[in-house]
């Protein structure tokens, strides 16, 4: 995928807001708050034991994603983790069974929810990554009207008064938001179960 000079530069400006949000964040409050708004997530579309959610291991400045992890395993949850390909697709493993071969690039598609990294999304759901094109690859693969929740720390989600983010046609829309202030439904698409009458 070519480079966007636009996309870059509002990449760089996010990473720079990242830098200072990091800085500024309690890692184990936020790690706690964020698997708490997950499980939530997780009772609300009845995921139970079995289900798969796909996640990522955080590196530092990221939102933190270790106890999320843990604690959707410890729940009966498959979590599936990214393997990076060297053509920046990605493969999948099970983030209890490391050792366990690969799974391959459709493990995308037995999941029932898919959290996904980013350093920024808007209102409309256009999420900006870290510029390889490797969830945009993969979130094709899914099945239709599994969810896609950004994790991001508060103050990343864009905001009205704010330029969107730009978008280009093979960018892959997601439906959420989760930091460690709560889950924000975009409202692009009817992902979430529709309370009885």
């Amino acid at each position: 995928m070519a480079r966007d000079p636009v996309k870059s530069a509002r990449r760089a400006d996010g990473r720079a807001l990242r830098r200072t949000i990091a800085a500024a964040r309690d890692t184990s409050a936020d790690d706690i708050a964020l698997a708490t708004h997950v499980l939530a997530l997780v009772d609300d579309l009845g995921l139970g034991p079995g289900a798969v959610v796909t996640s990522y291991a955080s590196i530092p400045g990221e939102p933190p994603t270790s106890s999320l992890n843990a604690t959707l395993a410890e729940r009966g949850l498959t979590v599936l983790l990214p393997i990076t390909l060297p053509d920046l697709d990605l493969d999948w493993h099970d983030a209890v069974d490391p050792a366990q071969a690969p799974l391959g690039g459709l493990a995308i598609g037995r999941a029932d929810l898919v959290l996904a990294p980013g350093l920024a999304v808007d209102g409309t759901g256009t999420r900006m990554g870290q510029g390889g094109g490797c969830y945009d690859r993969a979130l094709p693969r899914r099945r239709p009207g599994t969810p896609v929740v950004v994790v991001l720390h508060p103050g990343e989600l864009v905001g009205d008064a704010e330029e969107p983010l730009p978008r280009a046609p093979h960018d892959q829309p997601v439906d959420a938001v989760v930091t460690a202030d709560g889950l924000t439904d975009l409202g692009v698409s009817p992902w979430r179960p529709t309370p009885p009458a």
